[in-house]
């Protein structure tokens, strides 16, 4: 990695965020770490930051030269916010911004993806990161892992649809590099990691490492998003169980070399994620 300036990771409390944060850091980059309530994380600078409080961003802008983007959690039209605040970041100095997005939502798609279009009209150094769903999602205080731990079951629209599960690490490994490498990858990057798993397998992988009987029950798109509207708005809870019903239909059964060609290294798989996490 090239000495940069001053990062600011938006979203630094958050699973991809605090990672980001926290290898820019042992690598010697400055960080400005960004949170709701300026959470100190050790090695970086905390600041407070609410993307719906535009009077937050001047000070969480100050002095920074590239941003990690973390889009608001839940909003089904982040654009409304993001596009002023990166408009603004632009006016103060930023020149390289990387925008996590999700490898379902395609340039000009529905959500971040009107976010990724305008990117590089406002940035000369940009990337968007498309990653496969998180391992995470089966581990500390995520949906999926709570239905594991309370419930013993995954509940998905999903069926026997396969998908590219990636570790946050691994983003937050490519994050790093594309903030900091010379040149910036000035495109998207779809990260998956080293296979593809139904949820299903989940189920089996998780019953083997640690012990705990886990099932994956097959839900219809309607019964998805009515369950998930009992946690986020009908609008987001409809986007997410169509995710599922794309994931039924074939759409995230693929891998990618990505995290390899910018890290250097191979992904990491679901089965080892589990070993460090769960047991």
């Amino acid at each position: 990695m090239t000495t940069t300036g001053t990062t600011l990771v938006i979203g630094a409390t958050g699973t991809t965020g605090s990672r980001t944060a926290a290898q820019l850091s042992a690598c010697g980059h400055r960080v400005r770490a960004a949170s709701r309530r300026a959470v100190n994380i050790p090695g970086t600078e905390p600041v407070a930051f609410d993307w719906y409080e535009p009077a937050t961003h001047s000070a969480a802008l100050g002095g920074a030269d590239r941003v990690y983007l973390i889009p608001p959690v839940g909003d089904a039209d982040p654009a409304a916010v993001m596009l002023p605040f990166l408009r603004q970041a632009h006016t103060a100095g930023v020149h390289r911004a990387v925008l996590l997005s999700s490898s379902a939502i395609p340039e000009g798609g529905p959500a971040v993806g009107t976010v990724h279009r305008a990117l590089p009209d406002l940035f000369e150094h940009w990337a968007v990161l498309r990653p496969s769903w998180f391992m995470q999602n089966f581990t500390g205080a995520h949906a999926h892992a709570m239905s594991v731990r309370e419930e013993g079951a995954i509940w998905t629209a999903a069926g026997s649809g396969r998908v590219g599960f990636v570790d946050a690490e691994d983003i937050a490994a490519v994050a790093a590099r594309a903030l900091t490498d010379e040149h910036a990858p000035n495109t998207d990057l779809v990260l998956t990691g080293p296979e593809t798993l139904s949820y299903d397998d989940v189920a089996t992988i998780i019953t083997q490492v640690t012990g705990l009987p886990v099932e994956h029950h097959r839900l219809s798109y309607e019964q998805m998003r009515d369950r998930l509207e009992e946690q986020v708005p009908l609008e987001f809870a409809s986007m997410l169980a169509g995710m599922d019903r794309a994931i039924a239909e074939g759409a995230e059964d693929r891998i990618t070399d990505t995290v390899q060609r910018l890290t250097g290294r191979p992904a990491r798989g679901f089965r080892a994620l589990l070993q460090r996490e769960m047991t």
